[in-house]
């Protein structure tokens, strides 16, 4: 079984499942998001999300493929590029922080470490990238296949922290200056932080 992960594109696009391909709930405050659905085309205002952050700001993304097949995904960016994060109760995100936005595994391929690869991925390139924390709005009533906010079950399983209690939207904080401090490769800095963690026990699709 080949398994390989790759960065969100304009080209691979299609490869998110076709609920999530349309989903604009987090590219889009509200309003505007609402308006998108109504007008019967989502998918375009998702396209030009992706267009814009990589042009604008880099990578936003990855995919996981298993042989071959799409088998989950992740989306992250800074809070500048992501209009819902400043409805949440718990916002804003921290200024030095990039906010994992969504994550969805495929379910026939759920159970084999995909939610830790995909995890590891967007730590790996957002160290590269200097930036020092991994933020996330969680759902600790999350019982719903589809939500677009990730359980806080699983956030907390991959190694993040809470840094803003709430009832149901507690915003979460994975450190990753202690990762780059250590005097080791980057990747294997990355195991150790998040290697024994098994979050496929708590992620659902979302």
């Amino acid at each position: 079984m080949s398994r390989r992960l790759v960065n969100v594109t304009l080209d691979n696009l299609d490869d998110l499942p076709r609920r999530c391909r349309r989903c604009v709930f987090w590219e889009l405050d509200p309003v505007s998001g609402d308006r998108a659905v109504e007008s019967g085309d989502p998918g375009l205002e998702k396209e030009a999300w992706i267009s814009a952050t990589l042009l604008e700001w880099g990578s936003c993304g990855k995919i996981a493929y298993v042989d071959g097949a799409p088998a989950g995904f992740v989306l992250y960016a800074p809070p500048l590029y992501v209009p819902r994060s400043a409805a949440f109760p718990t916002s804003p995100v921290s200024a030095d922080a990039v906010l994992l936005m969504t994550a969805h595994i495929i379910p026939e391929f759920s159970g084999g470490g995909l939610g830790r690869m995909l995890v590891q991925g967007v730590a790996k390139d957002l160290t590269r990238r200097g930036v020092r924390a991994i933020e996330a709005f969680g759902d600790l009533k999350w019982e719903q296949p589809g939500a677009c906010v990730m359980p806080a079950d699983y956030l907390l399983a991959v190694g993040f922290k809470t840094v803003r209690p709430h009832l149901r939207f507690p915003r979460l904080r994975l450190e990753l200056k202690s990762a780059v401090s250590w005097r080791e490769d980057v990747e294997v800095a990355l195991e150790r932080l998040l290697g024994s963690m098994n979050p496929e026990r708590a992620l659902r699709p979302v």
